[in-house]
């Protein structure tokens, strides 16, 4: 592994492009593989880039206050909110575990997208609690309330007779401020890992739109297709990328309603507080542009520019017959092994042959991972059933990273086998396929996936 690593910076160096897979941001892979292996900038930024990284991490790391503070720059949390700091939910730049392993409060890295049934079928924020849930509040203001969880344990066996256990999460929320959520459909939505997303952002909307097929022309299927949705930015309609259901178009939105939705820190894109017409407390400490335009384009180029890091293993014959085995069973219908990016945007992004395993597309997943049991409109064109294919890249680095191996849009799965076994609806054939393997071949099909 030494060796290989040695002679792809030697190649580097050379000003050569390495396509291998095992450089999954091409010649932006770095080669950390640590605690910190999410966190640094994709190699060859330099000079003001890597200065404006820099700076872009400390406003991600730093703990927000509330306004008016002497830390003018760091101020206008609330007044309702989840965490107080990006990297309070993702810690290092990587996942958030979302659920405890036992049940009880869940983590401050799970959030809960809240959606009203009306009268006429539609969906709306929730006219008490709005569009999130927000269980802490600054000092004077009133918190939503808190959310809890307990699972059912549920029982699958293997077609050789092996059996295996996944736990389904049952939520709860406690201690309401605004009364019950009735005909209310919460989203939860664990925190992902920020590595490669600048190189996502600048793969062309043609090679993504390539790749779907909404009305499964083919057969086989699998009809992802694309969210469409209203972009702040530029106030048309473009295809979604970013977030569990592919809900915004650019990565300076994702964070702007992530520093809204999340921290209750407004911006120039998102000027409006979370304050609903009944919380007024919450109303009177509203403040406006928490988060200049600056910072907020600051803190947008450092989430462009982490990097991914090198695969591991992937010479090993249990990983070679693995990703065999990923591919026969249909897990690369969905998870797209590799695009080009275009020949724009930061120079570290351009002309990078990347393996991130994602189409960026929506898949219906079936009934038993859905929002709710009707298939409603949930974000934009996303339905209550539907999730944006997650990547798949240094996904094996995840208990390294943050300590834990939990998966999934909530983290309900422990282990990649169980985050497998919950696949249904478009998910539901490469789901059977993998119960038929034998368990040698189901070993490998995870030896695999722990090396990308």
């Amino acid at each position: 592994m030494i060796t290989s690593i040695f002679l792809f910076l030697i190649t580097l160096s050379a000003g050569a492009q390495v396509p291998a897979e095992e450089f999954p941001a091409g010649t932006g892979t770095i080669t950390d593989l640590s605690v910190n292996a999410f966190s640094h900038p994709l190699s060859g930024t330099r000079a003001e880039l890597r200065r404006e990284f820099v700076v872009g991490n400390s406003f991600f790391n730093t703990v927000w206050v509330t306004s008016p503070a002497s830390t003018t720059a760091r101020d206008g949390l609330g007044p309702i909110f989840n965490a107080v700091a990006c990297s309070a939910c993702h810690f290092r730049d990587g996942r958030g575990r979302g659920l405890p392993d036992n049940g009880g409060r869940t983590d401050m890295s799970l959030l809960f997208r809240l959606r009203q049934k009306t009268s006429t079928g539609s969906l709306i924020p929730h006219p008490a609690y709005g569009g999130q849930f927000q269980p802490v509040a600054i000092e004077g203001v009133q918190r939503e309330g808190t959310t809890s969880v307990t699972y059912e344990k549920i029982e699958i066996s293997y077609n050789d007779g092996i059996l295996a256990e996944i736990t389904k999460p049952i939520y709860e929320f406690l201690n309401l401020s605004y009364g019950l959520l009735s005909d209310t459909i919460a989203s939860p939505r664990v925190a992902p890992q920020m590595v490669g997303l600048g190189l996502l952002e600048n793969v062309s909307e043609k090679d993504i739109l390539a790749q779907a097929d909404p009305f499964d022309m083919d057969g086989d299927g699998i009809s992802g297709r694309p969210n469409m949705v209203h972009s702040e930015k530029t106030g048309t309609v473009r295809m979604g990328r970013f977030g569990w259901k592919a809900g915004k178009a650019s990565l300076l939105e994702q964070n702007a309603a992530a520093f809204n939705g999340d921290m209750g820190i407004t911006s120039y894109l998102f000027p409006q507080e979370e304050c609903t017409s009944v919380q007024t407390d919450c109303i009177r400490e509203m403040t406006t542009e928490d988060i200049d335009r600056e910072r907020l384009h600051t803190v947008t180029t450092y989430t462009q520019l982490l990097a991914v890091p090198v695969r591991r293993d992937f010479q090993k014959p249990e990983v070679i017959r693995g990703n065999v085995v990923f591919k026969t069973i249909g897990c690369a219908s969905c998870h797209t092994p590799s695009f080009t990016t275009m020949n724009e945007g930061l120079e570290p992004l351009r002309n990078q042959t990347i393996y991130p395993y994602t189409d960026m597309l929506l898949h219906d997943m079936g009934p038993d991972l859905a929002d709710d049991t009707e298939i409603l409109a949930n974000e934009d064109e996303a339905t209550t059933h539907e999730w944006r294919t997650p990547p798949l890249w240094a996904l094996g680095l995840t208990k390294t990273v943050n300590n834990h191996t939990r998966y999934l849009h909530d983290g309900r799965a422990r282990n990649l086998t169980e985050a497998i076994l919950w696949h249904g609806g478009e998910g539901l054939r490469a789901r059977d396929n993998f119960r038929a393997l034998s368990e040698s071949e189901r070993s490998d099909l995870i030896e695999f996936l722990n090396s990308l």
